[in-house]
């Protein structure tokens, strides 16, 4: 191994990371020390049954919960060192998140939606509007951009979603169970699209899902069981 790869800088890195929800006989252990590197590029599936730890890890990794103990570092900075403004601008600027049901504001355009993330970054008009209409395009929906989430069926949602999630150019995406409100052939279509902006654009992306033809899509699956992982290495694709 080279010194250059030796040293590498995972993009975050779990080193001992506890979560303890409750006290007394009410204690849960939702992570019982966490080791965790993914690097940049990778797209990582997180797999586990019900209360495995899996979207307690996530939090963690979004910058929305913070570990009891151990060290959560992005980019090797150790995150537990930043205050609460700085978690903010951490996840605004190279978090983007995918959720199981779109989260798209109901009243306002699909472009208006993917602006969102940019207008709280006082991105200026004329600039979120360019990288809104580009995102829109790279997930296929430049047609649609002025579709209200009620004028698009449940795959066209969630590909606005996707747009809203990169058109801040983040380090990472951390989807939760992106395809769990859409049908075979959809989320199969869903992934696709992950796959080639992980390919295409390098984008990290690290996934939560149940099904495990989902997680078929990534080249490495992390199953977490009662709060540890259990399995860390290559799905089939990447073997």
């Amino acid at each position: 191994m080279s010194a250059a790869l030796a040293h590498r800088t995972p993009l975050v890195e779990f080193r001992g990371v506890t979560k303890i929800y409750g006290s007394g006989d009410a204690t849960v252990a939702a992570l019982g020390g966490v080791d965790l590197m993914i690097d940049r590029g990778e797209f990582v599936a997180i797999m586990g049954p019900s209360g495995s730890g899996k979207s307690t890890a996530m939090n963690i990794l979004g910058c929305l919960d913070s570990p009891t103990s151990g060290t959560y570092r992005f980019e090797g900075v150790d995150v537990s060192g930043l205050d609460r403004d700085q978690h903010a601008l951490l996840r605004r600027h190279f978090i983007g998140f995918i959720f199981q049901g779109f989260n798209l504001l109901a009243r306002t355009s699909a472009l208006e939606n993917v602006e969102l993330p940019l207008l709280y970054g006082r991105v200026a008009a004329a600039e979120r509007r360019r990288r809104a209409l580009e995102a829109l395009a790279k997930v296929g929906l430049a047609d649609r951009a002025r579709h209200a989430p009620n004028e698009l069926s449940g795959g066209q949602q969630q590909r606005v979603a996707i747009a809203r999630a990169i058109v801040t150019r983040p380090a990472i995406i951390l989807a939760d169970e992106p395809t769990g409100n859409l049908d075979t052939a959809m989320s199969q279509e869903i992934m696709r699209l992950l796959s080639g902006l992980n390919r295409d654009e390098g984008i990290t992306i690290v996934m939560v899902t149940h099904e495990p033809d989902m997680a078929a899509f990534a080249d490495r699956m992390i199953r977490f069981v009662d709060g540890r992982i259990a399995y860390d290495g290559a799905t089939a694709k990447a073997a």
